[in-house]
């Protein structure tokens, strides 16, 4: 197999497992309805010819040896109800894919869990490469320390991906992870998410018991030691599992967390010894927890005997992944960060930590409901909940609201109506333009004050960000830089 066709290789992991084909020597193409940048450019730069829109003819000219079909694709498609017509090429799922390709002979560290799994994921190949390791990883997100989101490595070196339990494949359900042949399996906590996917909670811990029933017995299981969901999976009796949290109970400890303007610090301790203090410019408890997961991971990979032999002090330079607090602006008493959390949770461990680095802030979160669960009524309660640890809360119209219907898609207005009831400035907003305007009337009514904005979008916010900057900032030709 020397020629791959990726059907949608403009997506994020799509797109970076085609570059990391190439790397290996394989001819790689492929297609997408929309191709654009920087995964364009990325891909036209390393040699794969990129064509716009989808051709069976086309398609049968290419002869592929296998066509590599994203979880965007379904039936209906016309290269996919071609191939499955004339059975002309082989296909797979991109998940399969990387298995075969990078995982099958090579230690597999998955990093699994509801939240946090891009962070985890770049800090343990970071820390491996701190470590002098030249690691493959596949990161669903844009890292800030590493050259690229994907790199196929040394062959002999582990391979660290992000283990997503969303589906495979329209012709594959079963959650992507399960390709992944951990040997190392990073768990950092469980909530109900993917709601156009799973059923409920326990069909998502459903697809976690699948997971963990492939460690292997020399391999290892690493688990948030306080998170009630993953301990209903426990004990298992084929591996070993070790606990990261901050109880006496834990494997791995974290005491002495503090946090402030300049990032966070705490100490570990492992199995009762200290192991290390460790100072990072990021934010909040859980990337206290991201990193000690991702420390032990990477210790037990180099020295399964001693874990603690490996140096993390390049941690105090890690500088995280864009889009995850992200800093916009920081300047005259106005700072504005955008933050991918699109889960209850998420938000509010967001805004319990920037409300210890900006105690003296006013602090306004902007939310737009975009993913398939948040533009439900599922965590109606539990958003509403969490957007209560701001001070002032900004709501936009829930995203394709038409897909949904009134009784299905979340209630923005009770949602405003019921932190207004609690105290908040909360506004529900009829269209994006409209939010855009109130947020820019609320920063201009607080001019003098020291105010802290925080927009929440797994999306692009309707370009909200750009032009709340341009019109506050007085930023003519903001542009993140990606």
């Amino acid at each position: 197999m020397k020629r791959l066709y990726f059907m949608g290789i403009c997506g994020t992991a799509m797109g970076n497992a085609a570059l990391m084909a190439r790397q290996l020597g394989y001819e790689v193409c492929g297609s997408d309805s929309a191709v654009y940048p920087p995964m364009s450019e990325l891909l036209a730069h390393s040699g794969i010819k990129v064509f716009e829109g989808y051709d069976p003819e086309r398609l049968e000219r290419l002869v592929p040896d296998c066509v590599v079909v994203g979880n965007v694709v379904s039936r209906g498609h016309p290269e996919v109800e071609w191939l499955l017509r004339t059975r002309k090429f082989p296909y797979t799922s991109l998940p399969a894919l990387l298995h075969d390709l990078f995982l099958r002979e090579r230690q597999s560290i998955v990093i699994s869990g509801t939240h946090g799994k891009t962070t985890t994921t770049c800090l343990t190949a970071f820390l491996f490469k701190a470590q002098g390791r030249d690691p493959g990883y596949l990161i669903g997100g844009v890292p800030r320390d590493l050259p690229t989101g994907a790199h196929s490595g040394a062959m002999g070196a582990p391979f660290v991906i992000e283990g997503d339990e969303y589906d495979s494949a329209f012709f594959d359900k079963r959650s992507k992870f399960i390709h992944y042949a951990p040997d190392i399996l990073v768990m950092n906590n469980l909530e109900f998410d993917h709601a156009d996917i799973f059923r409920d909670l326990e069909d998502v811990k459903r697809t976690f018991r699948h997971l963990l029933r492939l460690v292997p017995d020399n391999g290892f299981v690493l688990v948030n030691g306080e998170d009630p969901n993953i301990a209903e999976l426990l004990p298992i009796s084929w591996t070993r599992v070790l606990r990261v949290g901050t109880g006496p109970d834990n494997d791995l400890r974290i005491t002495d967390f503090h946090e402030s303007r300049e990032g966070i610090r705490f100490v570990l301790n492992w199995q009762g010894q200290l192991w290390t203090e460790v100072r990072m410019c990021l934010g909040g408890a859980y990337n206290a927890r991201n990193a000690a997961m991702a420390a032990l991971a990477v210790g037990l990979a180099l020295n399964p005997e001693d874990p603690t032999q490996i140096s993390l002090a390049a941690l105090g330079d890690f500088q995280g992944v864009k889009r995850r607090q992200e800093m916009l602006h920081e300047k005259d008493d106005l700072v504005v960060i955008e933050d991918f959390g699109h889960h209850p949770t998420a938000i509010r461990y967001t805004l319990d930590s920037l409300r210890l680095r900006y105690p003296d802030y006013t602090i306004t979160a902007c939310f737009e409901p975009r993913s398939n669960t948040a533009r439900t009524r599922i965590f109606q309660r539990e958003f509403t909940e969490a957007l209560r640890e701001a001070d002032a809360v900004f709501i936009a119209p829930v995203n394709r609201m038409t897909s949904l219907s009134c009784e299905q898609r979340l209630d923005t207005i009770r949602m405003a109506r019921d932190l207004s009831e609690a105290g908040l400035k909360a506004h529900a907003s009829e269209s994006s333009i409209q939010l855009l305007d109130a947020v820019v009337e609320a920063c201009k009514e607080a001019k003098g004050c020291r105010q802290l904005f925080c927009f929440f979008s797994n999306g692009s916010f309707d370009g909200i960000m750009r032009a709340f900057l341009e019109r506050v900032c007085l930023i003519p030709s903001f542009k993140r830089n990606v």
